[in-house]
């Protein structure tokens, strides 16, 4: 019982949750969408057996459940839904009238909007048109300044002007581009700047180079000019000083110049050149210093302004090297020398300019390495070239142009203290130059001398010679013409030529910028060299030429005396030319006296010696018999012309100057001299006949003979040949000569 109640109980209970399960179902195919149903159906499936079959009747009986329910519904509204059928069949005729109006409307409307959709699509497509061209403008807006600053670019590449091409490509890239960088025409045009300035560096370092073989070409001419000006400013300057210094009474010489003046007081050079200064373009207008400024600019703009330093101050010390190299044979002409002074001054002149006009591309220690590499090249140059030269014309214009070549870079403020030392080495050499020329001067001069006195016909001749040469003599002046001078026509050639070359001195001394004392003692000590050793060395070759007979030397004797005399006038003619007083301290003399004396001295002795060789050779005349029986009872006819040569020879002695008391002293000193000296000479020369060893024996008649010959040679000693000795003094020659006769007749 309990077991039948208990699976009662147990079988309800399940029938219940059967149930539940079923209506869950239901719900769930009730409220879910169809789409999610199969998984709700599965699930009956997959319960008990046959649940499906009482599913199917619960699903049955639910749904004869809803059929009630919808006939409950229908019968509910079926009245309303009559009446609402009712309804509609009468609304029926009205609504297919209504739907022909509207559709008469709809076709009408249709109709007239079909063209306002016309327009409308017209002005829509306007409207996108508008749009697009104001995107289209704004966008060109922004796209043509680029535009435009490219092709200005274009323009300024095209008409070289780089620099400002660099600045337009600054603002094309920092500026304008970035606007637009969205563009491909943009990114094609910001690659092709780096390219456009490579090429801008390459085309202006192209134009650098061309400048700098321009003015290599052109440093003479730009050196011509410079020199040109800074030599008439000089000159001008120089005019201008004379017209202040010089007095009322305007000599017809300047005072360190034998230029003629006019009448205003400048020379006539300066007046040209002050005329053609006017005329003279500056050395700056010669050349284009644009490619430098401009390639200066272009790299200091892109960042490279030192590789553009380096490169100029590397490529300028080769070209002052070259520069500084001379010709081979510059030293032959005066051309040689001016080319290459032009040639470094234009060099130094482009430096000056462009150290003034840029900003550190050449500096001042830069300029003054260069000058002072290239002074002393110069220097050790000219040291060479000068030394080859031989005409003082040349060395003269040497000069000038080594002071104008100094002058005219001073003036651009370089150091030139070296060059007018240099100067002085050159003087040397003018002088040296000045003694060789006026060494043949001289030479010839006394090669075409006659040696005689001058004679003068009229008062015209008398002024025209002592016109040349200060000669005073009171005794003479008052002789009738014709009458005659002392000294030969050398001597008045002389003096000229020795003025001439104190001239020739002073032309170097000019533009030295030394004091009158200065050049007083360079033409003092340059006089004293033309005296001392070139007219000295000629006077003393002069003498001991074999062709110079005792005549001869007489005369040049007395030649030397009155060129003696003339010293004081050849002082007073430098002082008067420098204005510096003899009486300075530190004036140097002429030494003109003691070379004249020298010379003097020389030309005595050179009579001595003739007058000797005169007597060896009459004495070699001599043929004594030296073992005759008897004489001939005269004198040997050697010996007789022997002495009457010494007459006439000591007659000669009477043309020395002895016009005062220390002329006549000092040439009967030279005429006694010369006569105890033959005397002497002859009886030395007759002893040695006597005593020579070869002579064995002399017989009676010989030394009779030999008595003879030497009462002549007394009596010419006692006939006083010579005024002015003293008893027997000339007799005391032959002293010893007659006691060896006495002894052999004994």
């Amino acid at each position: 019982m309990n077991t039948v109640t208990l699976r009662a109980n147990m079988a309800e209970s399940e029938s219940l949750e059967t149930v539940t399960e079923h209506e869950r179902i239901l719900q769930e195919i009730e409220s879910t969408d169809t789409a999610c149903v199969g998984p709700t159906l599965r699930s009956v499936y997959d319960d008990q057996p046959n649940a499906h079959k009482r599913f199917m009747e619960k699903l049955d009986a639910r749904i004869r459940n809803h059929d009630r329910e919808i006939e409950k519904m229908c019968n509910f509204h079926h009245q309303g839904f009559v009446d609402a059928i009712t309804e509609l069949l009468k609304v029926r005729a009205d609504a297919e009238k209504l739907m022909g109006q509207v559709s008469d409307t709809n076709r009408r409307l249709q109709d007239a909007g079909r063209e306002v959709t016309a327009q409308t699509e017209e002005v829509i497509r306007c409207r996108i048109q508008q749009r697009n061209m104001a995107t289209t403008v704004e966008k060109l807006q922004l796209c043509i300044p680029v535009l435009e600053m490219y092709s200005k670019l274009k323009e300024q590449l095209e008409s070289k002007r780089y620099y400002s091409a660099l600045k337009t490509m600054e603002q094309l890239e920092n500026i304008y581009i970035p606007r637009v960088s969205q563009y491909r025409f943009c990114q094609i045009m910001a690659e092709t700047l780096p390219k456009l300035r490579e090429e801008i560096k390459e085309i202006s370092m192209s134009d650098l180079k061309d400048f700098l073989e321009s003015i290599r070409k052109h440093s003479d001419k730009i050196g011509e000019t410079a020199m040109r000006q800074a030599q008439q400013h000089r000159t001008f300057n120089s005019a201008v000083q004379k017209q202040v210094t010089l007095s009322c009474a305007k000599p017809l010489y300047g005072l360190n110049s034998r230029t003629p003046l006019n009448h205003n007081g400048l020379s006539a050079e300066a007046t040209d050149e002050e005329e053609m200064d006017e005329e003279v373009l500056t050395a700056q207008d010669l050349v284009d210093f644009s490619p430098v400024y401009r390639c200066l600019h272009i790299y200091t703009v892109l960042g490279d302004r030192e590789t553009f330093e380096n490169y100029y101050r590397k490529q300028r010390k080769k070209q002052a090297r070259l520069v500084l190299q001379p010709q081979s044979n510059m030293h032959e002409t005066v051309e040689g020398y001016r080319k290459y002074f032009n040639q470094i001054v234009g060099f130094f002149v482009v430096e000056d300019h462009i150290l003034h006009a840029t900003q550190g591309l050449v500096t001042r220690a830069f300029t003054d390495e260069l000058w002072n590499m290239a002074l002393s090249k110069i220097i050790a140059v000219l040291r060479t070239h000068s030394s080859y030269c031989s005409d003082p014309d040349l060395v003269l214009e040497l000069k000038n142009l080594i002071v104008i070549f100094a002058d005219t870079l001073q003036g651009y403020g370089f150091p030139v203290n070296r060059l007018f030392d240099l100067l002085f080495e050159v003087r040397d050499q003018y002088n040296e130059t000045l003694l060789k020329k006026w060494a043949l001067v001289f030479r010839d001069i006394f090669e075409q001398d006659n040696y005689s006195p001058i004679p003068v016909e009229n008062e015209e001749e008398y002024k025209s010679v002592v016109s040349r040469f200060p000669f005073h003599d009171a005794e003479i002046e008052k002789q009738q013409f014709p009458k005659k001078l002392p000294m030969s026509q050398s001597v008045p050639q002389i003096y000229a030529q020795v003025k001439e070359f104190i001239y020739a001195s002073l032309k170097f001394s000019e533009s030295l910028h030394r004091s009158s004392t200065e050049i007083d003692d360079m033409l003092r000590k340059s006089t004293n060299l033309l005296l001392t050793r070139t007219l000295s060395s000629c006077l003393q070759n002069l003498i001991k030429k074999p062709h110079i007979g005792l005549t001869e030397l007489v005369q040049i004797i007395i030649n030397t005396t009155h060129l003696e005399h003339a010293c004081k006038y050849l002082e007073d003619f430098i002082t008067n030319i420098t204005n510096v007083s003899p009486e300075t301290v530190h004036t140097t003399r002429l030494y003109g006296l003691s070379t004249f004396k020298d010379a003097r001295h020389a030309a005595e002795g050179e009579i001595y010696t003739k007058l000797n060789q005169k007597i060896d050779e009459f004495i070699q005349l001599a043929d004594y018999e030296w073992g005759m029986s008897e004489s001939d009872g005269r004198a040997s006819g050697y010996l007789m012309d022997l002495i009457n040569f010494l007459r006439s020879t000591f007659q000669v002695f009477t043309h020395l100057p002895n016009n005062n008391n220390d002329h006549a002293a000092m040439s009967g000193k030279v005429a006694q001299t010369a006569c105890m000296s033959a005397c002497k000479h002859l009886a030395t020369s007759l002893m040695q006949m006597l005593l020579d060893t070869e002579l064995k024996q002399i017989s009676m008649g010989a030394i009779q003979q030999f008595n003879l010959d030497v009462m002549q040679c007394e009596l010419f000693a006692s006939s006083e040949p010579v005024p002015g000795f003293q008893g027997d003094t000339l007799q005391l020659a032959f002293i010893d000569l007659r006691q060896v006769q006495t002894s052999l007749q004994t």
